[in-house]
């Protein structure tokens, strides 16, 4: 089961790690983050009605600032209402909400077919140093569109990620983005399709997906753009590194990367040796073991292009155990510019994944579905390379 994902933690943690507007499921309870303890409110100097220790409720506020619950209601939930209700009682109602921390409650609005304003996140694996920046981005814009974001951790297993979106789905969350590939998971996916909540995917390669919107960013334009500028530096010996993510299958955008590697090299007739394209896990080691061998052979690479920064900054770490000369003698490139990427030595040429714009894009897809179930988004956004101090001239060009 999913429990062990759904452990409490403190509500500093979380957000120091992930940023505003952030919790984890466990903290998404039905009674929100309403507070005790409030004060008197309202100019009518009548004092709350609200009990020590209990959660206020909109009749309290009613109370408070003498008007009755509906129209405390209506402020509060933006409904439409016929009477007209006048600027300074809405501005009492809303200042009298204030001072005794009001919060909705989620899971009431939910029951009643409001909007929770809680948008649901299931991460394959957090633990990819990528991660981390892309779910601060998606709840950067949540938190600007009104939206909370509540978080899970799939761990890469199917059935923790099944178990968090049955959480996220009775939390009545308006919508789940699906961070990280998971087409290696029919179930998961298939569970997905059947859920009431809108689904989004997110880093999920570019290819259509069947009752699931996709926010993906173009693999092959990146692919090719590293390529173009390590021909422009003269080198015809590239090889390729790809991060094995499912029992050594290439899924999702790095099973989209490899196949744009080959088809760009195949389409320039580029020499291909024996063990230039190669596989590895996408970790520091899979990228440091992948240099070891590629430099091993007996026909050495000039450049090699690995599918993730974190495979080419653990390359780079074993050229400099190696004591080999980058870019003197090969040159090395990675994808998704991670922020650690332009204080590596040499800082890394990489292809800048627009995080900010995709996570944009996802929300806006998550809330826009919300309103209309049967529109389903397939939206792919080009990256842009970023060339630094890795790559340079082939070896055997001006020496």
């Amino acid at each position: 089961m999913a429990a062990k994902s759904l452990k409490s933690s403190s509500a500093a943690s979380r957000r120091s790690r992930f940023g505003r507007g952030v919790t984890s499921p466990d903290v998404a309870g039905a009674n929100g983050a309403n507070g005790a303890g409030a004060k008197p409110a309202g100019e009518n100097g009548r004092g709350s009605t609200a009990r020590p220790g209990r959660t206020p409720r909109m009749q309290d506020i009613a109370d408070a600032a003498g008007v009755s619950q509906s129209t405390v209601s209506r402020v509060l939930t933006g409904a439409p209402n016929a009477i007209p209700i006048t600027p300074a009682t809405r501005e009492r109602i809303l200042e009298t909400a204030r001072q005794m921390h009001y919060r909705p409650n989620p899971l009431a609005r939910g029951l009643r077919g409001a909007r929770t304003m809680l948008l649901g996140v299931i991460v394959r694996e957090i633990t990819d140093p990528f991660f981390p920046g892309a779910i601060d981005a998606i709840s950067t814009e949540a938190t600007r569109r009104g939206y909370n974001v509540v978080l899970g951790h799939a761990h890469s297993r199917a059935d923790e990620a099944i178990a968090l979106r049955a959480v996220l789905e009775t939390r009545h969350c308006d919508a789940i983005l699906l961070v990280g590939d998971t087409s290696d998971q029919p179930r998961l996916m298939e569970d997905l399709r059947d859920t009431n909540s809108p689904v989004v995917g997110l880093w999920q390669g570019t290819a259509p997906v069947s009752g699931i919107s996709i926010i993906g960013v173009d693999n092959r334009f990146g692919i090719s753009g590293l390529m173009d500028h390590l021909l422009g530096l003269a080198h015809r010996k590239i090889a390729f590194v790809g991060g094995a993510f499912s029992e050594g299958r290439l899924i999702g955008d790095l099973g989209e990367r490899r196949s744009a590697f080959l088809q760009r090299s195949a389409d320039l007739h580029l020499e291909m040796p024996e063990g230039f394209v190669r596989d590895a896990r996408n970790t520091l080691a899979g990228g440091a073991g992948a240099l070891t061998a590629l430099m091993a052979l007996s026909e050495r690479p000039t450049a090699i292009v690995f599918s993730t920064d974190v495979l080419a900054i653990g390359a780079l770490h074993a050229a400099a155990e190696m004591g080999l000369d980058v870019p003197g003698e090969v040159s090395i490139v990675g994808f998704d510019d991670l922020p650690m990427a332009e204080y590596t030595t040499p800082a890394l040429t990489t292809v800048h994944m627009p995080i900010a714009e995709m996570a944009a894009a996802a929300v806006r897809a998550a809330i826009d579905e919300g309103e209309d179930s049967e529109v389903k988004v397939l939206e792919i956004i080009k990256p842009a390379i970023v060339i630094r101090r890795s790559s340079g001239p082939a070896p055997d060009r001006g020496r």
